[in-house]
């Protein structure tokens, strides 16, 4: 099926013909810029405010973002091994391996997607460098105990929350608990900029490491102590164009930045629709053929899983069948392919990779699960409709 054809697609358009209207009004502004400059950094701060973190550096993807992150573990703690779960985007891992690091996977939860505490710390070795706590599919993974580990080894703690802007633990918001955070506003997204994502920490030197790497690694892009420091260190060179650190050009633009401030005055009430949806939906599905026992605390759900109890296949291409026949579009696993730990760039052998325990809830999820997209037109009925549709099938 066509996705032009699906009554229920997986990600729908919430730009709005105001959103529109704001970008037509900046375009048309007289001697207006369009790279990198206020509305950026106007972004950046409302961006902080509503996070309540000390500084965010907004950047073209969350997928940069996660660049840009490992880069900065690699910068204060050198080469080492990153603790990973193997529920997430290609983008946790990609950066660990590319940067010459090692990503070490450990199971996760079912409940919400993301590595446990007890997992995460029998992985831990004198070699890790930081653990990537992905907070997947809306849920919020934060504990405590993960703080409290990660400050008694040294270790940095990030927050991808790609998918879970506005999920809280303890009633505070997550990506505000790790040394540095990461969210996407990819479209379809909680919020969207089309494409975009920032950096996120309360660290003033993390802030500054992020700056750079967004920009060619110049120095320009940091605070005057910071240039001050190269320009006493490097007379020989232009201060304009000195490079502290191997960075690429990660910049946004300012009409994404225009869009994100259209777009963050709804997102509260955005995420309070799409946990209304989430707990509609689990509150109707069979628990006795689906998984339901979510971590429901505290989530802003990203999209409506479905995880059978049983290894049936057969039962999973039933009510996918289901699924396409009423125009409800799905992916299969979750978002981000599955356990990516069974993806060729890691199977064929090119990066150096580790498992510790065993990965039977992520292979479950792999194997066994799809989701369906959560939209804030959604109707109670249409959800109830739809479960019924799949508990008869």
């Amino acid at each position: 099926m066509a996705p032009n054809k699906f009554t229920w697609p997986l990600i729908n358009d919430n730009i709005t013909e105001s959103d529109k209207q704001a970008l037509i009004d900046f375009i048309k502004t007289p001697n207006v810029r369009f790279t990198n400059g206020p509305k950026v950094r106007e972004f950046e701060s409302k961006w902080s405010e509503w996070l309540q973190v000390n500084h965010t550096t907004f950047v073209n993807s969350g997928a940069s973002a996660n660049y840009i992150m490992m880069s900065i573990v690699k910068e204060l703690k050198g080469v080492g091994e990153v603790i990973v779960p193997p529920i997430g985007w290609v983008s946790d891992i990609a950066p660990v391996v590319n940067l010459g690091m090692t990503p070490v996977f450990v199971d996760v939860d079912k409940s919400n997607f993301s590595m446990t505490f007890e997992n995460i710390q029998e992985a831990v070795t004198p070699y890790t460098k930081a653990i990537v706590l992905v907070h997947a599919m809306g849920f919020n993974a934060m504990s405590t105990e993960l703080r409290e580990l990660a400050d008694r080894y040294n270790i940095l703690l990030i927050e991808d929350c790609c998918e879970s802007h506005g999920a809280t633990y303890n009633g505070e918001k997550i990506g505000a608990f790790g040394d540095m955070s990461n969210f996407s506003f990819y479209f379809g997204h909680h919020i969207t900029t089309i494409e975009g994502g920032v950096v996120c920490t309360n660290n003033p030197e993390i802030h500054e490491y992020a700056r750079l790497f967004r920009s060619h690694g110049m120095t320009r892009e940091a605070s005057p102590a910071f240039q001050d420091r190269y320009k006493k260190n490097y007379p020989d060179l232009n201060p304009l164009f000195t490079f502290a650190v191997p960075g690429y050009n990660l910049r946004s633009m300012e009409m994404n930045a225009v869009l994100g401030l259209e777009q963050l005055q709804r997102l509260d009430s955005n995420i309070a629709r799409r946990v209304e949806n989430l707990e509609c939906w689990v509150s109707h599905l069979n628990s006795q053929r689906f998984f339901t026992d979510y971590a429901l605390e505290g989530n802003s759900n990203f999209a409506l899983p479905l995880i059978l109890q049983e290894t049936d296949k057969e039962l999973l291409c039933r009510i996918a069948g289901v699924l396409e026949e009423v125009g409800v579009e799905y992916r299969l696993g979750t978002a981000g392919g599955g356990n990516q730990a069974r993806q060729p760039y890691l199977r064929e052998g090119l990066y150096e990779y580790k498992i510790v325990g065993r990965l039977d809830v992520a292979d479950h999820i792999h194997d066994f699960s799809l989701y369906v997209g959560n939209h804030i037109d959604l109707t109670r009925e249409q959800i109830i409709d739809l479960c019924e549709r799949i508990n008869n099938v």
